[in-house]
Order: C-alpha cells, then sequence, then structure tokens
C-alpha cells in the first residue's frame, strides 16, 4: 500500500515535503509517493541526499496556491499534485494522500473524486488536542461551517470510530462543544443532535463546555467547523504564547537557567504535548480514501509525522469501521435527515 504526499503543497514546500518524506521512509513499512513537478523534486532529493531513499515520483505539472479558490482550482488545473494524488488513490495507486496545501482543494477533490462512504453527508477534519488526561478528538475543525443536527451526528459516530483506535479506547466518551453542560444548552442544532447522539450506540455523556476541553472530560468534543476552528487556532496561538513566555522566564538570569537545567526533561515533554507538529495533520473522516490534511506552515516533522498517521490510518481500516459505524447507527437519524444527511 503506497502513501502519496502532496510535494507542492504548503508553504514550505517543495523543501519541507521532501525532507519530510526521506525521514518517514526510514520509519514506515509502506512505499512513498511524491507528487509534484519533478524536476523539483528531484532537486531537493539531490540537495538532501535522499536519492537512494526509495522514494517514487509521479509526476503533476501543476500547482494549487494557498489561496486559490478551490472549486476553480480544482476544475482548471487538473494535473495539480492534488488532483493527481487524490486520482492516485481513487485508481488504487495509492491508500493515502498526505497534504499540506490548499485545504479547500484538497476536500474539493476528494468529495467530488472520492465521495463518501454511505451514510455520511459532509466530511469533517478531525484534530488531536493534548489534555489534562491524555488526548481528545476534536470535529469538526473547519471543514463544514453551516451544518444540520444530523451532520453532527454524523461526526459524533466517525469520532468515536476514529478515537478508539488512535486513542486506545474501548468506549470513547462523546460530547457535543456547548455554551453549558446542562441538557438543553445550545443552539437547535446541538439540542436535536444531542438527543440522536444520546439515543445511539456511541457513549455519549452530553454537552462540554469550552472551560472543559483540556480537562479531558471527553475523548471526543463534536461541533460545527467554525466553533471547531475557533478552537483549534486560538488552542495553537496559547501554545505559542506558552512556549515563548517560558523561554523568556528561564532565560532571564543565572538563577532561572538553572531551574531550566533542573527540571529540562520534563519542560521537553510538555513541549511536545502541545507542539501541533508531533501529531503531523488530521484525518478528512468519512471519505472513501485515507486524506491526511496537514497544517499549511508544516515543516519536515510535520510532513514526517502525517504520513506515519497515514500508516496507521489505512493500516487499522478506519474506512471501513466507519462505515460498519454508519450502518450500526443509521436508525438513530430521523426520516428526513437520512434522506439529506449534509
Amino acid at each position: 500500500m503506497k502513501i502519496a504526499v502532496d510535494a507542492m503543497g504548503g508553504d514550505h514546500a517543495p523543501a519541507a515535503i521532501v525532507e519530510g518524506a526521506i525521514q518517514a521512509s526510514k520509519e514506515v513499512k509502506n512505499p512513498i509517493v511524491l507528487v509534484g513537478i519533478e524536476e523539483q523534486i528531484r532537486a531537493e532529493l539531490d540537495r538532501l541526499g535522499g536519492a537512494g531513499a526509495g522514494l517514487e515520483i509521479v509526476p503533476a505539472a501543476e500547482v494549487v496556491g494557498m489561496n486559490e479558490s478551490p472549486a476553480i482550482a480544482i476544475r482548471k488545473k487538473k494535473n495539480s499534485s492534488i488532483s493527481v494524488g487524490i486520482d492516485l488513490l481513487k485508481t488504487g495507486g495509492a491508500a493515502a494522500f498526505v497534504s499540506a496545501g490548499n485545504t479547500g482543494a484538497v476536500m474539493a477533490a476528494a468529495l467530488l473524486k472520492l465521495r463518501t462512504i454511505p451514510g455520511v453527508g459532509r466530511a469533517p477534519i478531525a484534530v488531536m488536542l493534548p489534555t489534562a488526561r491524555g488526548f481528545t478528538v476534536l470535529l469538526d475543525a473547519g471543514a463544514n461551517v453551516d451544518v444540520k443536527p444530523g451532520t453532527l451526528f454524523e461526526f459524533g459516530i466517525m469520532g468515536s470510530v476514529y478515537a478508539s483506535f488512535v486513542l486506545g479506547v474501548d468506549s470513547p466518551r462523546v460530547g457535543t462543544l456547548s455554551i453549558g453542560e446542562e441538557e438543553g444548552k445550545g443552539t437547535d442544532v446541538i439540542r436535536e443532535a444531542a438527543s440522536m447522539l444520546k439515543a445511539s450506540s456511541v457513549n455519549f455523556i452530553g454537552n462540554v463546555e469550552a472551560k472543559e476541553v483540556y480537562r479531558g472530560v471527553a475523548d471526543v468534543i463534536v461541533c460545527d467547523g467554525l466553533l471547531g476552528n475557533i478552537t483549534l487556532k486560538v488552542s495553537e496561538s496559547l501554545a505559542e504564547f506558552l512556549q515563548n513566555a517560558l523561554r523568556d522566564i528561564f532565560s532571564a538570569n543565572w538563577r532561572t537557567k538553572l531551574a531550566y537545567f533542573l527540571i529540562k526533561p520534563q519542560l521537553a515533554a510538555f513541549k511536545k504535548k502541545i507542539d501541533y507538529h508531533e501529531y503531523g495533520g488530521a484525518p478528512l473522516l468519512g471519505i472513501n480514501g485515507g486524506v491526511i490534511i496537514s497544517h499549511g506552515s508544516s515543516k519536515a516533522k510535520s510532513i514526517k509525522n502525517a504520513i506515519k498517521q497515514a500508516e496507521l490510518y489505512i493500516e487499522t481500516d478506519v474506512i471501513n469501521k466507519i462505515r460498519i459505524g454508519m450502518e450500526k447507527n443509521a436508525q438513530f437519524r430521523p426520516a428526513d435527515e437520512q434522506k439529506d444527511p449534509a
């Protein structure tokens, strides 16, 4: 099973992407395919001494810019690294696709060419957030701003399936992000979705307030893409602030430098836990193919970890498990939502 990587996607492409792929090739079992402008990829392989890493190259003559319209880009740039990479999934040339490129374009291409699993109307981005008890899966992190109750219901089912293997939890606790933990709090969409999830087979614990996200009260937190993306971006900003603040504190004088030396291992572990580069990327759940979306500012470390995540995603057969989960809980969706899950 090959893992295709968008060599042209992201702020630091192709250098960081190729470097990350070289690093990943030493840690994953599956072959890696770099998709993009061949001359540029080979130049980076030569520069990094990775010509012998066994990486395959699939040419793609066009690049989708980070600020381009996704719909227009996919329609007009049929030979872009994103389109060619998704085509590899569709034809069986690869089992997973990793991209740090234009998120909207990746989503549009995946939805258009791969389609969703039966019973899934919208594909959410599922991200990992560190908490006091370990980690929490948050979805949607920005793919779907306007949702119906049935959409959040789908997210809950898919998030539970995903968390069961990525967190190693038999019965993940699923909660809906809302303005209060009491039942009945939140919008009509949140309340109706909560009612459906409560009746389903997942371990639904009710509403989760924003202040509880990092306490680890839930293994899965469900919300629309607007709330999810704001939560994610605020979290990334806070993590950056904390790292910079700690650096300033421990470099202030000889006493603080000594204190840093004494607790250096603990600080390193803390930094690793809150660093999004450690998690590489986030899967686009519900798609008939393994699609991993990385941060646009991804460096080599992020890409390496995203490739490792892609390998785990396909080896644990998440797609089929989500399909089974959706079939098992289809009865809990109202009739009108079954006809129009989006």
